[in-house]
């Protein structure tokens, strides 16, 4: 809190990692942990796109795709990093859709290089849903009404299931058996923090 002061304090208009003006951000937004790959969906998806962000070198655009506004933004890795930008995206710029795009590790043998996953729910090891909720385990999940609509539009194209989103990424533990024994579809770092903050 005595950050957010401080920084207000600077400049009223900004939050302190994205540091955009209120207007700046659409409602809807693609998520990608890489800022240099927010830069390139930007440059090759989007038309007349501008940077808003460049903080701590996360960057962030905004432009329009078939017509509507759609705003790209880099989380970094991890639980913590993406949880920072979702609190801003979501409490200071009133995004409502959110979508976590990237790559991820199968670990069902059927999956290919290439599959598209569409996250149903996620499990994780950390910490953050108890933090949150005084110790209980919360299994967070997709908006369904997002989730379907993706899956309509992606066709039998796309493999709906669960993923975990780990903090350890080179892990030494049994972990990774033990989630695909469960029918865990892929492990990556970030979807645990997005459907819980949403």
């Amino acid at each position: 809190e005595f950050r957010r002061v401080l920084f207000r304090s600077y400049c009223e208009a900004m939050s302190l990692h994205i540091g955009a003006q209120k207007d700046q951000i659409a409602p809807d937004i693609l998520l990608p942990g890489d800022p240099l790959r927010a830069k390139w969906i930007a440059e090759n998806y989007l038309e007349n796109p501008i940077q808003y962000n460049s903080i701590r070198n996360i960057f962030g655009y905004t432009g329009t795709y078939k017509g509507k506004r759609i705003s790209v933004q880099g989380t970094g890795t991890g639980i913590p990093s993406i949880s920072i930008y979702l609190n801003e995206l979501f409490n200071e710029y009133g995004v409502q859709r959110a979508i976590r795009i990237g790559t991820c590790g199968a670990i069902q043998p059927e999956l290919k290089l290439g599959d598209v996953i569409l996250a149903i729910a996620s499990s994780t090891d950390s910490a953050i849903n108890r933090r949150a909720l005084n110790g209980l385990d919360f299994a967070p999940a997709a908006d369904f009404s997002l989730l379907s609509k993706a899956a309509s539009i992606a066709g039998s194209s796309a493999i709906v299931g669960g993923v975990a989103s780990m903090d350890v990424f080179y892990d030494t533990t049994d972990a990774m058996e033990k989630l695909s024994e469960y029918g865990v579809l892929a492990l990556e770092m970030e979807s645990t923090a997005l459907y819980s903050l949403a």
